[in-house]
């Protein structure tokens, strides 16, 4: 089975009207029966997501959405759940009914991907029961033209062109699929000292997943990787011939690391290369400094991109905030900021009442809904940055961590 995370998938996702055919076109696109699928609208009541591989363009997560034109209390909200799935969507199909002339939801739908830089198929569904669409109903879309290169007829029943949507939609590849993670940074034959702690917050038996990201980008390099605890690092360091290319450690520990590893070598963290992996470190690095203008009640927001057990020594429920309240503490004599918490796929859409938003490393997240988060402070004027930036910053280490960028 692919082991590839969801984080590092391409998603793609199907929108349209309620009764469209989006499940069925979706377990046609899979061959499984994933989605529910009736004659009854609004079938679809929450999002359905489906791993599976779409060559060429390799691992991919598909995504069936409930009806845009739902309506009621709880069609509205199910209709907010569908547009949520935009923040995250690399490529998106829009779902039409074959039957019938285009909707407003699909009118309405091109333009908002197209604006957001999303790629888009327009596909008409039910071909099997439809005539054929006229020429005057294929000019709703928004560049004339277009009809040939980003429309296509199928039949989720019959499977008419399904093998053609499949190759149409694999050659839709964003841009910034194939973004490097540290491999840009080494040179064939470097050594890379990873520092892993094993405390009450690591995984049993298993490293968390930007570390095993780092060391596969390492190996992709064709550099070595040596991974050791920060209680064995001084030695490790001693034992090598030749000091290495880099140090990458853990943010928890980055102040023991920092004192550890010479000046002459580039040290950063994990956290870090996932903020310029997944976000925008430049972005993230301003927003750490407004750790200095925190005042007594101002309200902090710390953003976890996973759910998971917490435990009593939790990163961003317990190490952060004491590492700002201590910071803060010794600036000013009264000083403790209201902390507020999100998990998951939870993300507030006005952030603007918070005056600092500490995101994780999102390695849970995909590229394009952890920039969905940042566009969201940026917009509102709200400082962001990360657990292993804003690390960084307290330990005043910042520029020799982003040093090597």
């Amino acid at each position: 089975m692919n082991q590839t995370p969801a984080g590092e998938r391409v998603h793609i996702a199907f929108f349209g009207r309620r009764n469209v055919g989006k499940s069925s076109l979706m377990n046609a696109f899979t061959g499984q029966e994933l989605s529910v699928v009736s004659p009854v609208e609004g079938t679809t009541t929450d999002a359905v997501y489906k791993a599976m591989e779409l060559l060429p363009l390799g691992p991919v997560v598909l995504i069936d959405t409930p009806g845009l034109d739902d309506s009621g209390e709880l069609g509205e909200k199910r209709v907010r759940k569908a547009l949520e799935v935009m923040r995250k969507t690399d490529i998106a199909i829009v779902v039409a009914d074959g039957t019938v002339p285009l909707g407003e939801a699909e009118r309405e739908l091109i333009p908002e991907f197209e604006r957001k830089g999303i790629p888009w198929l327009l596909v008409y569904n039910k071909e099997d029961l439809a005539e054929k669409v006229s020429a005057d109903e294929e000019t709703v879309l928004p560049e004339k033209g277009m009809a040939g290169e980003r429309t296509l007829r199928v039949s989720a029943k019959t499977g008419f062109h399904i093998r053609e949507l499949k190759e149409r939609v694999a050659a839709l590849v964003p841009g910034d699929v194939e973004k490097p993670l540290i491999g840009d940074l080494l040179s064939e034959g470097d050594t890379v000292v990873l520092v892993v702690p094993l405390d009450a917050g690591a995984p049993k038996g298993r490293l968390i997943l930007p570390q095993q990201q780092v060391i596969r980008g390492v190996l992709e390099a064709g550099a070595s990787a040596l991974v050791c605890r920060d209680s064995e690092l001084e030695k490790t360091l001693q034992k090598l011939v030749s000091p290495p290319r880099l140090v990458v450690t853990d943010s928890q520990v980055f102040d023991r690391v920092g004192r550890i590893v010479p000046e002459s070598v580039l040290l950063t963290s994990f956290s870090i290369l996932m903020a310029r992996y997944k976000g925008d470190l430049a972005q993230l690095a301003e927003g750490a400094k407004a750790v200095e203008r925190l005042g007594d009640g101002d309200r902090v927001l710390i953003c976890e991109g996973c759910t998971h057990h917490r435990q009593c020594e939790d990163i961003g429920t317990v190490k952060i905030p004491n590492l700002i309240r201590r910071y803060t503490g010794n600036k000013q004599s009264v000083c403790e900021p209201e902390f507020s918490f999100t998990s998951g796929t939870e993300f507030p859409t006005d952030v603007s009442s918070y005056k600092l938003v500490v995101h994780c490393g999102g390695c849970m997240l995909n590229r394009r809904e952890m920039q969905y988060r940042l566009e969201r402070c940026r917009e509102q004027g709200v400082p962001v940055t990360n657990y292993g930036v804003l690390i960084a910053c307290l330990n005043g280490i910042l520029d020799r961590a982003v040093g090597i960028f």
